[in-house]
């Protein structure tokens, strides 16, 4: 099961929610101690589906025609969980970089309790390791990776790995 010990992404596992309370007491058990320090995060997967066959991403044809650097890449999407259930939204934008090879973007996987910011390049084919660079929320203090594969089904499979502070 994803993400501790919750069925449900979105929500805080117990583990998170002891993970920030043990943050807490050990901040405030050790303050004022020099070079002691204290840290109860682990390493956590997450799996969402971007399904980009509901809304599918809006190109607009920024120089010339067709396929070429500058274009940009708009999307709105429901994001799912392994099981297909709607658990938040996936938005954001994405700059043509290199025709038939990649686009330089950023986006925000958005639930219930937070949100998760990414950015990074995203191959026409094959994975793409995306950083994981900030979050609000639950995950205000996030820190990872995300990898994204193009399914043949019109999803994106994105599998995040992170810790929370």
């Amino acid at each position: 099961m994803p993400f501790g010990a919750s069925p449900i992404p979105w929500k805080p596992s117990i583990t998170l929610r002891t993970e920030r309370l043990s943050s807490r007491m050990c901040l405030l058990v050790l303050a004022g101690t020099l070079g002691t320090a204290c840290s109860s995060e682990h390493p956590q997967t997450l799996v969402t589906i971007a399904d980009a066959r509901v809304h599918s991403a809006r190109i607009v044809d920024i120089g010339e025609p067709g396929d070429s650097a500058g274009d940009v890449l708009v999307f709105d999407q429901p994001l799912l969980d392994e099981r297909h259930n709607n658990i938040g939204n996936n938005s954001g934008t994405c700059v043509r970089t290199r025709v038939n090879h990649s686009f330089q973007c950023q986006w925000t996987l958005t639930f219930g309790q937070g949100s998760i910011q990414v950015a990074g390049r995203e191959f026409d084919q094959g994975a793409s390791d995306i950083t994981i660079v900030g979050g609000t929320g639950i995950y205000s203090s996030i820190t990872g990776e995300m990898q994204s594969v193009k399914n043949d089904d019109g999803t994106f499979m994105q599998t995040l790995h992170f810790r929370v502070r």
